[in-house]
């Protein structure tokens, strides 16, 4: 049988590096003194460990709500004695500048920082550490470290260290730039990212001390003076520009470049600035060893391609000498990568290179989503939108790359609405109906926990409809369950009263109602004490959701009777009572409020509540309703059956009279036909078997003989186990035994005896 897409389990490493991180104190550490977290003194790890438990754990942080971040966990690897670092990568604003120095004494070769926005000029002085190491650096979108924060004295603690300050963005007027710094001395450094450097800060004069560069990015960067960039046309292998404005002093200066392999001048924001054919062809001219090669975001003059009518006809090609665009005609051989997003030349038919970004097709569109995710979310944002289009309107073929990149990205920026908008809506489509036998449990529970992560951090309309919707594709509560309290907590959320936007409240009340259909009374409970009757309670206030949330507490107070009484302390009655008068003729409504009373009345303790003159009048009225087939005069005669059970001493009320109440019982039960198809689904017939053997109730008798007879025989290979298996047979033969018994209770078990052969028989089968 064929793998499906996304089978593949996690590597024992990763198991093993998730859980050690999630319990430190239980594996390699203690708690010394001042409850800081240390490492056990016979505890030795190589750099290959190290490193994974470091890049795991920002991983977990920023991916797993349910994993707390640890106060001192860098300080872990300070010594490097017993734990070696080399590669690391750190990502956002919870890397702080004592956790740099932390590890300040590693021999690090690899060390990335993207986005660290806490980080000051103070981590400018940690880096100085790593410079006889470091071969690859980046600190992309690291937008203060150049900084120092300025204003008051810095403020020490009672070991003498720094304290860190916790504002993560500092006022203009608190900030200094840092003159001081230099890449002096980084002789091994060969890769380095300055995407997003501050305009402040002089490339040329920070970069000059750095002659043996072979990979360059300057994303972003202004470059008043771009020959400097000739220092390295003898070792520059890769050089990106992306979003840095181009002149023509600037392409003279690139085209130098002799040894570059890759090459971005792509952008995203307009430019007066024209790529032309002659530009083009300079490129490709100069650059012979170009494999990679990325032009997305330009304006294309219409002279760099061939004519639609003269291109070579037959199957698309990478040949450049076919190529539909002219200077690629001269490429010795294809490209490895050739990045035309967002440009008119990616719609021509030969493109000599092997993976294209661009908007064409799926294939373009995947690419670009891939090539583009990690530093670049404007543009991965505008491929999920076009990759939606594709799952929406046509098909979506490359199903397991599209998930994976999709989640992905939303991992990488769970902090970009634009992003999580976009991603939250493709999900939907390419996890429907339509995808869903191609996809692994394991892929699919990477795509709930993306759409939780999207709940938690936004609470705009958009994400959390499309993250609600996306969820409905999934097994409920089957594929929820490993997340069931996570979920339900952002549900509840959603049905705040304060929330305005009742498509969202609908779908969440649906989701709600489904979670706690089939699970267990542990799981109801629980959901009970986040409070979901109470705010269930609330949502009954909307019309638009009213019979989903009648329908959803039905199912949360199924033979759960702390939810019972939690139902009954928020005024639950009166909202019945209201209800049952402001819409009289909601057949589905009525069904459902009935069938939660049902199970408030099979808790004895709660009953004597419901036994009122009013209350009792109005299920007694309710017996003779035709409403949805039989379902709303049998729940209202299933709630007076568990009432009159108590017998007469409890009744305790002049009207209506008991006799009378249980004479229309019977009436009712008699019009019933007992082979009706139901809309009711009962996991355990307990509550209905503890009314067999009695005398003080023959009504109740009745109705609960009724429904078992009902049950078995219109749905044999679904209840003749379970009334079996619960001991039912024994008690519907004591039903004969009892003088007390109606004669149609004891004929409903005499007459029709083909009920017991089907019991007999499903027995046979099911457990000998």
């Amino acid at each position: 049988m064929a793998a499906k897409a996304g089978d593949n389990p996690d590597s024992l490493m990763a198991l093993s590096t998730a859980f050690c991180l999630r319990n430190l104190r239980r594996t390699m550490c203690y708690l010394g003194d001042g409850n800081k977290l240390c490492l056990r003194s016979d505890v030795f790890l190589p750099s290959e460990i190290c490193d994974k438990l470091v890049n795991t754990y920002m991983e977990l942080v920023h991916s797993d709500s349910s994993f707390e971040p640890q106060d001192g966990f860098f300080q872990l690897f300070s010594d490097p004695r017993s734990t070696r670092l080399t590669r690391v990568q750190l990502r956002e604003d919870l890397v702080w500048d004592r956790d740099l120095e932390a590890i300040g004494k590693q021999d690090l070769i690899e060390l990335h920082l993207t986005y660290c926005n806490s980080l000051s000029a103070r981590s400018l002085k940690t880096l100085a550490s790593f410079r006889q190491t470091l071969v690859s650096l980046s600190l992309f979108g690291c937008s203060h470290i150049f900084y120092r924060k300025g204003g008051a004295p810095l403020a020490y603690n009672e070991d003498g260290e720094e304290e860190e300050e916790e504002e993560q963005q500092w006022p203009a007027s608190r900030q200094a730039l840092d003159t001081d710094f230099s890449f002096q001395g980084f002789n091994r450094l060969r890769l380095l990212n300055l995407g997003g450097l501050p305009e402040e800060v002089d490339p040329e004069a920070l970069l000059k001390p750095l002659p043996a560069l072979t990979s360059l990015d300057l994303s972003g960067v202004q470059l008043p003076r771009a020959a400097f960039l000739a220092q390295w046309k003898e070792r520059l292998a890769s050089l990106v520009l992306y979003n840095v404005d181009l002149s023509e002093e600037l392409v003279n200066t690139v085209v130098e470049l002799g040894h570059l392999r890759h090459l971005d001048i792509s952008r995203e924001r307009t430019s007066k600035f024209k790529m032309t054919r002659k530009i083009l062809t300079a490129i490709v001219q100069g650059l012979v060893n170009l494999v990679s090669l990325d032009i997305s975001g330009h304006i294309m003059l219409d002279n760099c391609t061939v004519p639609h009518l003269e291109e070579a006809m037959g199957r698309p090609s990478i040949e450049p000498c076919k190529s539909s665009i002219y200077p690629f005609q001269e490429l010795k051989r294809p490209l490895q990568f050739l990045g035309l997003y967002n440009t008119t030349l990616c719609n021509v038919t030969h493109i000599p290179a092997y993976k294209v970004t661009g908007s064409k097709n799926e294939d373009q569109v995947l690419n670009a989503i891939e090539a583009y995710t990690e530093f670049r979310p404007e543009l991965a944002h505008r491929a999920i939108n076009q990759l939606f289009d594709i799952a929406r309107i046509q098909h979506c073929s490359q199903l397991l790359r599209a998930l994976q990149l999709v989640i992905a990205a939303l991992k990488c920026h769970k902090y970009e609405k634009s992003v999580q908008v976009t991603g939250s809506a493709a999900l939907f489509y390419l996890t429907n109906t339509e995808y869903r036998s191609d996809q692994s449990m394991r892929l699919r529970r990477q795509v709930i926990q993306v759409v939780l992560n999207g709940m938690e951090q936004y609470q705009e309309v958009t994400v959390q409809r499309n993250c609600c919707l996306t969820l409905c594709n999934f097994s409920i509560p089957e594929e929820l369950e490993f997340q069931y309290g996570r979920v339900n907590l952002l549900l509840l959320k959603i049905l705040e009263p304060a929330r305005q936007d009742e498509s969202i409240q609908r779908i969440a009340v649906h989701l709600c109602n489904a979670l706690v259909c089939q699970v267990d009374n542990h799981h109801k409970e629980a959901v009970g004490k986040m409070g979901f009757v109470k705010v269930g309670e609330t949502a009954i206030l909307c019309d638009q959701v009213m019979e989903f949330s009648w329908s959803a507490l039905w199912n949360i107070t199924d033979e759960t009777p702390d939810n019972c009484q939690m139902f009954l302390n928020c005024r639950g009655m009166s909202l019945f009572l209201d209800c049952l008068k402001e819409f009289p003729d909601k057949q589905e409504l009525h069904r459902n409020m009935l069938g939660l009373l049902g199970n408030v009345a099979e808790v004895r303790a709660l009953r004597p509540q419901l036994l009122t003159p009013q209350f009792i009048s109005v299920f007694s009225d309710l017996l003779d309703s035709k409403a949805d087939g039989i379902e709303v005069s049998y729940n209202a005669c299933g709630v007076l059956s568990h009432i009159v059970f108590d017998g007469p001493e409890a009744w305790g009320m002049e009207e209506p009279l008991r006799d009378t109440v249980m004479d229309k019982m019977m009436a009712a039960i008699q019009s019933w036909d007992v082979t009706s198809r139901r809309n009711i689904n009962y996991r355990s017939f307990e509550p209905i078997l503890r009314l067999l053997p009695q005398s003080i109730a023959p009504v109740s008798q009745h109705w609960a003989t009724w429904a078992l007879f009902n049950l078995v025989s219109v749905y044999p290979s679904k209840y003749c186990p379970l009334l079996v298996k619960e001991g039912g047979i024994v008690l519907l033969e004591k039903v004969l035994e009892l003088q007390t018994s109606h004669e149609e209770t004891k004929d409903m078990k005499i007459q029709k005896c083909q009920w017991w052969r089907c019991c007999c028989f499903i027995f046979r089968t099911t457990f000998l």
